[in-house]
């Protein structure tokens, strides 16, 4: 571990190679993979969004957790690579669950701009992951949401590693 509290994830782990932080509240872990497709709460305020995420992503379903976000949102699963579509982000949503583990979080700031908002927001999966892998992903996030004309926050830029630089090598 370096002396920030980051570590590289273990590389066997297949398709990880992200950073870790400390952090950590709200929790919810997937229930099953075929959860029912029930009503999706969706925040009025932005200091709930986190919360209404968290409660979604306990039900285990990629597709109800895409519901957070607007169509044309951008998602960062890894930091430094951005993906947008509801294809994508539902497979990248799909991957975490699958780990079976819960997700906490925890608001740390909001600051609201009219309809936009930004979040930073401390959160964490760790445990045993159902294929048996050690699982500790953590970051601080840096996210942008926005009220919809319903009156709903959801993301338009979910980072969840923040300021985390991308692995490989450094640009020029």
């Amino acid at each position: 571990m370096d002396i920030d509290g980051s570590c590289a994830i273990d590389a066997d782990v297949p398709r990880l190679n992200w950073r870790r932080r400390r952090g950590g509240h709200v929790g919810g872990g997937p229930r099953d993979q075929h959860a029912s497709h029930h009503a999706v709460r969706l925040a009025e305020d932005p200091a709930e969004h986190v919360a209404a995420y968290v409660a979604t992503f306990a039900g285990g379903s990629g597709e109800l957790l895409d519901r957070h976000y607007e169509p044309q949102a951008v998602l960062l699963p890894r930091p430094g690579q951005p993906i947008t579509g509801a294809a994508a982000r539902i497979a990248a949503h799909d991957h975490l669950l699958g780990f079976g583990l819960p997700m906490r979080a925890h608001t740390r700031r909001v600051y609201v701009a009219g309809d936009l908002a930004l979040l930073l927001v401390h959160w964490s999966i760790a445990g045993t992951s159902r294929q048996g892998y050690p699982i500790d992903l953590r970051g601080t996030a840096t996210d942008v949401v926005r009220r919809g004309p319903d009156g709903r926050w959801r993301y338009v830029i979910d980072n969840p590693f923040g300021i985390a630089e991308p692995e490989g090598p450094a640009a020029p």
